[in-house]
């Protein structure tokens, strides 16, 4: 018995030396330290294995979450492959988020079918709040690898974990055997100076971003964003972050990381985890010497108000540009843009003010806490008082199933992740996404408006 304790102490000293010399390493990236440190051959040799980009690695999964479009898909897979029993039934999470409550019979019965799934396995479940923030709310942890079957789980990235989607069948192959191939990323690095003008956001700054990017500017590269000094940095909120994080896959990021400051830290001090056992809190930061695909500078101060659309995510325009266009609906939420400062800013400029007759505001808070949050602070009787609808934590109107679908030839701004054509109802339909603000001002006004004028 003595010789096998002496053996894992042996082992764990070595894990934590070869880790530290990881983590030390002034030459490698975010991107490459983290899977490095997941690449499951550091662990098997117990000794230090570096991952570089380019190199094609298989890395132990702390995390792997599916919803209820991607979910049954999953579900269907590993019945397929024969598969009865989950690896680590502690890290799959299951997220009826789409569609909450059902809309529809076919609707209900896939949740029905998530639901004996999860009763079967022992799994995490989650219905009602948004797959991406009930994860930063309660489970992600800097240095995680987190997976999960939705474009948008990069978000994780704003509190340093190596997050990003994949799709239905792999997801099935993490929830059988906890690990998944990677490749590494190469990166670019993203310098933020100056300070935000009055009216203008963290969904500006991305939005300019992928405007002047392209759709697929950063395909596949992991975005590494670094402030210029403290006083830049306190302007970015862990809300303002998540928005960043998750709404850069639009330009094709595989993850999109704010390595941990002080800011990471007061959030997960502030909002305990709920499980510790999927993956510790490894705090990593960049190599000083990395080498970085490309770097880019963004002067925050030099960035207006943008709107992108319609149909296109980087068709981005300023402000100005496209002012007076009416507009039916306007909705505020989602997984970019649907967290307790989006509703305050929004709730601060409807306050005393009414939604224009002409047009439908619809706001749906990212999660129950969220929702909880907007209840204590007086946020929901604004909204109501205003002539807006206030629905239940869920995806909402941004996918286009329920609760704020549009119609034929409806014209929409929203805070949401996507304006493809039909993402949110009818094909004919248009959609312009903006800031909440933005969102809040043209809601005012029943056409796309200058946020300015009302804070």
């Amino acid at each position: 018995m003595q010789t096998t304790s002496s053996s894992l102490q042996r082992q764990e000293k070595q894990d934590v030396s070869h880790i530290k010399n990881i983590l030390d390493n002034k030459s490698l990236t975010f991107a490459e330290k983290v899977i490095s440190i997941k690449n499951v051959e550091t662990r098997n040799k117990r000794s230090q294995i570096i991952s570089m980009a380019g190199d094609i690695v298989i890395v132990d999964v702390d995390l792997a979450m599916a919803q209820d479009s991607t979910g049954p898909l999953a579900i269907r897979s590993l019945n397929e492959m024969g598969i009865d029993k989950l690896h680590d039934p502690s890290k799959a999470l299951l997220v009826i988020d789409h569609t909450f409550p059902a809309a529809d019979e076919k609707v209900a019965n896939l949740h029905a079918l998530i639901r004996d799934f999860v009763s079967k396995h022992n799994c995490m479940k989650i219905e009602g709040s948004i797959s991406h923030q009930h994860i930063l709310e309660y489970l992600a942890t800097p240095g995680m690898m987190i997976l999960g079957a939705d474009s948008h789980t990069c978000q994780a990235g704003c509190v340093s974990a190596f997050a990003t989607g994949i799709g239905s069948t792999e997801i099935a192959a993490v929830w059988a055997t906890g690990q998944l191939w990677l490749r590494v990323p190469e990166t670019i690095k993203i310098n933020l100076s100056g300070t935000f003008n009055k009216g203008v956001f963290a969904r500006d700054l991305i939005l300019d971003y992928i405007g002047k990017v392209g759709e697929d500017g950063a395909n596949y590269k992991a975005l590494e964003w670094k402030f210029s000094n403290d006083y830049v940095k306190r302007q970015f909120s862990m809300d303002s972050r998540a928005c960043i994080s998750n709404a850069s896959m639009e330009c094709g990021a595989k993850i999109s990381v704010f390595p941990t400051d002080e800011i990471t830290t007061k959030y997960l001090d502030e909002n305990p985890r709920i499980n510790n056992n999927m993956g510790g809190k490894i705090e990593i930061q960049p190599g000083t010497s990395a080498k970085y695909k490309d770097e880019f500078e963004i002067e925050c101060d030099k960035i207006e108000p943008q709107v992108s659309g319609p149909d296109n995510i980087d068709k981005v325009h300023s402000i100005e540009e496209l002012a007076n266009v009416e507009i039916d609906q306007a909705f505020i939420g989602s997984s970019t843009n649907g967290r307790i400062e989006d509703l305050e800013i929004a709730a601060h400029m409807l306050k005393g003010r009414k939604v224009h007759k002409n047009t439908r505001c619809v706001v749906t808070p990212a999660s129950v806490k969220v929702y909880e949050d907007a209840i204590r602070r007086g946020y929901v009787e604004i909204y109501l008082e205003s002539g807006a609808v206030f629905t239940n934590a869920t995806c909402g109107a941004c996918v286009g199933t329920h609760l704020g679908a549009l119609g034929e030839n409806e014209i929409c701004i929203s805070s949401s992740s996507r304006n493809f054509v039909g993402r949110m109802g009818a094909l004919s339909s248009k959609v312009y996404l903006a800031s909440p603000a933005t969102v809040a001002a043209s809601a005012i006004e029943g056409k796309i408006a200058d946020p300015r004028r009302y804070l």
